[in-house]
């Protein structure tokens, strides 16, 4: 009994020190975005001061409004993408270069952002004066793509393996085709897992700064670049203002996402439970 009750309060006490660990640097942020001293860790009162400059930081405002742009697309372009990968991988077990892909499609993940960015960056260079493409949104974005195309692989393809065979079997034996049992079966089956992807996928094109550094050009400097670039000289209360406008957008999302995710599974939990009483 002792054992037991010493397992519980050691499990609650280590959860409790992780969430701690993890969303008390957040909440520091939070706070002293409302700091009414220059110095970011002296608190010496509150104000709106920092957010009400906001609109007048063209710099922040261009690096912010060129971030999300390149999230939106990131977000899209990985989904489709790795949605088509994952289901190459799951539902063809066997085609010429299976392997290949399978590695390929999962290097991104391993490999070190570094090394992504600086490849990349090699090959724009040799190929700019053939096709004539400036570094700046379209690049990044397809940096961002190539790391976020592997996250989305990943969760999709773990929902579709979870996928009873039997429904689209099903599907196609009442005339459906191949794409109609994607389309109309598959696609609402995996829904949840594309919208995780999505936003996971947003919210780590986001934030990067490795290969938005290296596939930046003149005049597309993201959000993440200029607050590192500030950083090293000082940094001031109007970034922790910033810092924390973004916290409550990709939390908004998060909760509406999660919210919708949850009646969607409770609905389909009670249609199953429907069909099998009959």
């Amino acid at each position: 009994m002792k054992t037991s009750a010493f397992n519980r309060w050691f499990g609650r006490g280590w959860l409790t020190l992780s969430f701690l660990f993890l969303y008390v640097p957040i909440l520091a942020l939070v706070i002293f975005s409302f700091n009414d001293s220059p110095i970011p860790n002296v608190w010496r009162g509150f104000t709106l001061k920092w957010y009400a400059r906001l609109p007048g930081d063209d710099e922040m405002l261009a690096g912010l409004w060129l971030s999300l742009k390149i999230a939106f697309i990131t977000a899209c372009g990985s989904v489709v993408l790795g949605t088509f990968t994952a289901f190459a991988l799951v539902k063809y077990r066997r085609f010429f270069g299976r392997t290949l892909l399978a590695g390929m499609a999962s290097a991104p993940l391993v490999m070190p952002e570094v090394v992504v960015g600086l490849s990349l960056l090699l090959m724009l260079v040799s190929v700019q004066d053939v096709l004539g493409l400036e570094r700046g949104l379209s690049t990044i974005a397809l940096g961002h793509l190539l790391l976020g195309m592997a996250y989305a692989t990943v969760i999709v393809q773990a929902r579709l393996q979870d996928l009873n065979p039997q429904l689209e079997e099903a599907a196609m034996d009442l005339g459906a085709r191949p794409h109609q049992v994607f389309w109309l079966v598959t696609l609402p089956m995996i829904a949840q897992s594309l919208i995780s992807a999505w936003l996971l996928t947003f919210t780590l094109s986001l934030d990067d700064v490795v290969l938005s550094a290296f596939l930046s050009g003149p005049g597309s400097t993201t959000m993440p670049l200029v607050i590192f670039s500030r950083a090293r000289l000082g940094l001031d209360p109007s970034v922790n203002a910033v810092a924390t406008l973004i916290i409550v957008i990709v939390a908004t999302g998060v909760l509406i996402a999660s919210y919708w995710i949850a009646r969607a599974e409770r609905r389909r939990q009670r249609e199953l439970a429907a069909v099998i009483r009959g």
